[in-house]
């Protein structure tokens, strides 16, 4: 028996009651299960009678296990009877227990109301998909680039030159940890050391040693070092210069499936053309749907955008580790804190939340299902995206991963269906 009553933010309080007798029997259940904590003198341990127990311990020894076994089921059938959908675990107040029964109070989240509004036919701006011939002569010269090699020169080093050095830093006479390397590559220009670092080493030559005094920016990530000012002994070994490759057919053939730089150019700009129209999609979806969500009046949750929250950094977590960091060093890293993060993620995991309702809701009121190809489909986009087979994945899928890709499968066809019917306004570069 349950009674339900609406509270403010959209939160449920059930008052629910569990019979006596079944109270009873979740009591004698606790007894039987947990008898052998106790111990009475002049029993073996869990021999003792309940009633022994209950004169020793206290008549309510068995209620808080008793209470565990029935509170679930009393509570999912009153959230089940009031039609309820709770976004997270019920707050519970016993307000009586005893042999007549027990009766708490469960208050609860509830699913928050989402009132849509326009989400058909709304304006987004209109991408560029043209490819120039400059786009295509760019690409080629990043192909040129990747097959570039260096080579030994015997004068001073100028900007743009890559050096071959090992370097050994300190501050005020101390090495500090990660000042030191050998064979380390520097790219003269290329800004990838501390400020002021790579402008002094213009002119050095292979085999010079010099000092490089620099002073660490008031922001580094390393605290210890922040402000101070580090010597660095370098030991030049090498000047190098860049060559590129001579732009021919030859070196097409080298590097591609193509004899000539023409038939390359031509494949490339296709494949420039089917990627920028791709990614155009792309930004039509995420800007109908950004627009449908601006559209959409709902009140979300705390504990939603909480769990949103935790999830991304659950996530950073798991990528973090595939590069053999952990969450406390990244923190160390960029000066930062787990807390301090959380609170910078939030407004972003509030908005991930809001189109995940948005998307529901318009689900709903299209009665949108996936059909069985559409299944397949999304199970075959699954399998290529992860390096997967399908026909080896699918005889493996029991009902509820199925049900996981017709979920899948129909949040897609939702962003369709908005993106579609989305009108395209201007052109944007």
């Amino acid at each position: 028996m349950a009674q339900y009553e609406l509270l403010e933010g959209k939160k449920a309080k059930l008052t629910i009651t569990v019979s006596a007798e079944e109270f009873e029997k979740a009591v004698n259940n606790a007894y039987h299960k947990t008898a052998g904590r106790y111990n009475v003198m002049g029993f073996r341990k869990g021999k003792a009678p309940r009633k022994i127990i209950e004169a020793a311990y206290g008549a309510g020894v068995f209620y808080d296990d008793a209470f565990n076994a029935v509170w679930g089921p009393a509570y999912d059938a009153a959230v089940a009877e009031h039609e309820l959908v709770p976004v997270d675990q019920p707050d519970l107040d016993i307000t009586a227990i005893g042999p007549e029964g027990v009766t708490f109070v469960a208050t609860v989240q509830l699913y928050p109301d989402v009132t849509l509004g326009q989400y058909k036919g709304l304006p987004v701006p209109k991408a560029d998909l043209s490819v120039s011939d400059a786009d295509v002569d760019q690409a080629l010269e990043e192909e040129r680039e990747k097959q570039a090699r260096f080579a030994d020169v015997d004068r001073p080093a100028e900007d743009g030159d890559r050096l071959l050095l090992d370097y050994s830093g300190s501050v005020d006479g101390v090495k500090f940890d990660g000042g030191t390397a050998e064979d380390q590559t520097l790219v003269l220009g290329s800004n990838a050391f501390i400020p002021g670092f790579e402008s002094q080493l213009i002119g050095v030559k292979a085999g010079e040693q010099k000092d490089i005094t620099v002073t660490f920016p008031t922001e580094y990530h390393a605290e210890n070092l922040a402000g101070k000012e580090a010597v660095f002994a370098c030991n030049v070994k090498a000047v190098q210069v860049k060559e590129l490759p001579e732009l021919d057919d030859d070196f097409i053939a080298d590097i591609s499936e193509f004899d000539t730089v023409a038939e390359w150019k031509a494949n490339k700009k296709e494949k420039m053309i089917a990627e920028k129209e791709r990614a155009a999609r792309t930004a039509k979806e995420n800007a109908a749907i950004e627009a449908a969500c601006d559209n959409t009046t709902v009140e979300i949750p705390a504990v939603m955008i909480d769990r949103q929250v935790d999830y991304m950094v659950r996530d950073l977590e798991y990528r973090l580790s595939g590069s053999g960091l952990d969450m406390n060093t990244y923190c160390q890293y960029l000066g930062t804190t787990v807390d301090e993060m959380k609170k910078n993620f939030r407004p972003d995991a509030e908005k991930r939340v809001k189109m995940q309702l948005v998307i529901e809701a318009i689900i709903k009121a299209e009665n949108l299902v996936a059909s069985d190809e559409e299944v397949d489909a999304e199970i075959e986009r699954y399998c290529e995206s992860n390096g997967m087979v399908s026909e080896d994945l699918k005889p493996r899928l029991n009902a509820e991963d199925m049900d996981y890709f017709r979920e899948r499968a129909t949040v897609d066809k939702a962003v369709q269906l908005i993106a579609d019917s989305a009108e395209e306004t201007k052109t944007e570069a």
